[in-house]
């Protein structure tokens, strides 16, 4: 379609030319989708042309519109509705874009000229706890815009930074060292990372109860904070850890295993996976050898108590600390070593990093801080800073144990599609194991989907029955259309037509055609735009379009019904385009879809 938009800018400048005796370039008269509440398929604004025209928006547009209908074969119509000029494309036309979308190679990549060597950096768990709704949405996202930069051609590299060691862990750590009376996963019945979740939550209730204490006998809530015996003696450990002490180390790669083996399972459950793992205990090393740098170039500064800061107010920031006073690193000391690794393995261009929009100072303290150390790769960085997930009840809290678990929401989910596709009966001709899939493959299509149509920007919230539903503007939806679409395949087959019948013969398109293959057409602009600004939610939103032009296309015309051989085979092609189509953009969210349901 983007040829056909061109040729029409370019006609449109032609008849400025002609009509009025001016100069527009074609570049500069943008032609937007006409809205669907009047006829035509493209639309130009006239209100900017007034001045260089002299002429009213309403009077440009009827010129212009005369014009080109006597002189451009491509324009069968229009109208002027106050400052817009809206064009009919010719049917003649639409059976074009439809044949070139046709002859487009599965998977050919959409270029767009954008960056060749991607990181995209995602989930980033710490391994204190399990996945829970908010690092769904950061998984979904991180999949599938690395998904989408990949369709633009792109070499992208799918990566893990875990979490894996540092105060929270330690907190986990003590806890079970308290508490746990040698409980394992397989003693206690629990998945790992549900275990160190619970020794975590464990932590935070007996650390307050020592908080609450020392409030009650006069010391001020700021230093008991501080000087809560469980405080300290987490403190105590992370020190330990980083002298690696034996014992300390022991139990930390005993409940980091367990933890890796749960999050694994909820990986290979949700559909998504990574090409590389980098892991905080092996990089924060490598940053501390940057901190030191920075003090050699004179770019960060020592305090009197020996901790390490860098001055960013020129940047308008404020002074950030690197390393602690007693030598231990924070977490901006591990993503300089981080940093500087994935660069050093993959060459990027671009470095995606998928981080709530909590963590934007953070991120905006490490590009200056690379910065300031001269590092080839800082402009290279990327923040997908994206909106954090409420309940209808507040704020999550893991440390409080009040958070939507990743697993049971899963499960959840997957329920809701069991019941709603046994209520409509829909199940015949499937094995048990081929059920089991459906109803998997649909729940997490509604969960992806209800959270990937939202602008990463925006902050949501997530309402668990809105969730679940099957219907509307909805994963299932989508995915119930191309298994309508198979369906309609095989009958077609069944009768020996194929969906690569010859369009000759093709002169005229019903008004539901010719909005569909308009959609159709949309995909390559969608995509760009999409990889452009990390945005699944306009792939999300092209593939309801298209499931939404279908389904309007099979109530109003018959397609396996259809008497005449010509309109039959051309209803089947578009057809299997649109199931291609979906299948297609699905994939691109991280969704499957069926060929039965």
């Amino acid at each position: 379609m983007q040829q056909l938009e061109q040729s029409l800018k370019t006609a449109l400048s032609a008849a400025i030319h002609h009509v009025f005796g001016a100069d527009v370039p074609a570049a500069q008269l943008p032609l937007q989708a006409t809205r669907k509440d009047f006829a035509g398929q493209f639309t130009l604004v006239t209100f900017p042309l007034t001045k260089t025209l002299g002429k009213g928006p309403e009077q440009i547009g009827q010129a212009l519109g005369e014009y080109l209908l006597a002189h451009e074969p491509r324009v069968s119509g229009f109208n002027v509705v106050k400052g817009f000029l809206n064009l009919e494309i010719a049917d003649a036309e639409w059976v074009q874009v439809f044949e070139q979308l046709r002859q487009r190679p599965a998977g050919a990549p959409v270029a767009t000229g954008g960056p060749q060597r991607v990181v995209v950096e995602y989930s980033s768990p710490n391994t204190n706890k399990p996945l829970h709704l908010g690092h769904l949405r950061n998984n979904f996202l991180g999949y599938s815009v690395a998904e989408i930069l990949k369709a633009t051609g792109a070499e992208v590299t799918k990566a893990n930074l875990v979490n894996d060691r540092g105060i929270h862990i330690c907190k986990s750590m003590l806890a079970y060292q308290h508490y746990g009376q040698g409980e394992t996963p397989q003693s206690a019945g629990i998945k790992g990372d549900h275990l160190a979740g619970k020794y975590y939550v464990l932590f935070e209730k007996h650390y307050r109860e020592q908080v609450r204490q020392l409030e009650n006998e006069g010391v001020a809530p700021e230093v008991a904070k501080k000087k809560a015996p469980l405080m300290l003696e987490a403190q105590d450990m992370l020190r330990a850890w980083e002298a690696q002490d034996e014992a300390v180390v022991s139990l930390w790669k005993q409940m980091n295993g367990w933890v890796y083996e749960g999050f694994d399972a909820t990986y290979q459950n949700i559909g998504v996976d990574f090409d590389k793992f980098y892991y905080e205990s092996q990089t924060y090393l490598l940053g501390k050898e940057r901190v030191e740098e920075g003090l050699q170039k004179g770019v960060f500064f020592k305090k009197d108590d020996g901790s390490v800061w860098v001055d960013l107010k020129e940047e308008g920031l404020d002074e950030k600390l690197l390393l602690r006073a007693d030598g231990t690193s924070v977490y901006i000391t591990q993503d300089l070593g981080t940093a500087e690794l994935k660069f050093e393995h993959f060459g990027y261009d671009l470095s995606v990093y998928v981080i709530a929009d909590e963590q934007n100072y953070h991120m905006q303290v490490l590009r200056a801080v690379l910065q300031k150390l001269g590092k080839p790769y800082a402009d290279a960085i990327h923040h997908l800073s994206y909106g954090m997930v409420d309940l209808p009840s507040g704020k999550m809290k893991s440390r409080e144990g009040t958070v939507v678990d990743a697993d049971e929401l899963v499960r959840e989910v997957v329920d809701a599609a069991r019941a709603a596709t046994l209520e409509k009966g829909k199940t015949e001709g499937l094995s048990d194991d081929e059920l089991e899939r459906l109803y998997h493959m649909l729940g997490l299509g509604a969960l992806k989907y209800y959270l990937l149509k939202v602008d990463p920007k925006k902050r949501m919230l997530f309402n668990p029955e809105e969730s679940v539903k099957l219907e509307g503007d909805t994963g299932p939806f989508i995915q119930y259309s191309h298994a309508r679409i198979s369906s309609i395949l095989r009958k077609a087959a069944e009768r020996g037509v194929g969906p690569d019948a010859s369009l000759e013969g093709i002169k005229e398109l019903q008004a539901t055609e010719r909005d569909l293959i308009q959609e159709l057409a949309r995909y390559e602009t969608v995509v760009a735009e999409a990889a452009r600004v990390q945005s699944p939610a306009l792939v999300a939103q092209f593939a309801y379009d298209v499931a939404r032009a279908y389904n309007r296309f099979f109530a109003e015309v018959p397609i396996v019904a259809e008497a005449d051989e010509t309109k039959r085979a051309f209803r089947v092609a578009l057809s299997a385009q649109t199931g291609r189509a979906l299948k297609t953009s699905m994939a691109l969210l991280g969704i499957e879809v069926p060929e039965r349901m």
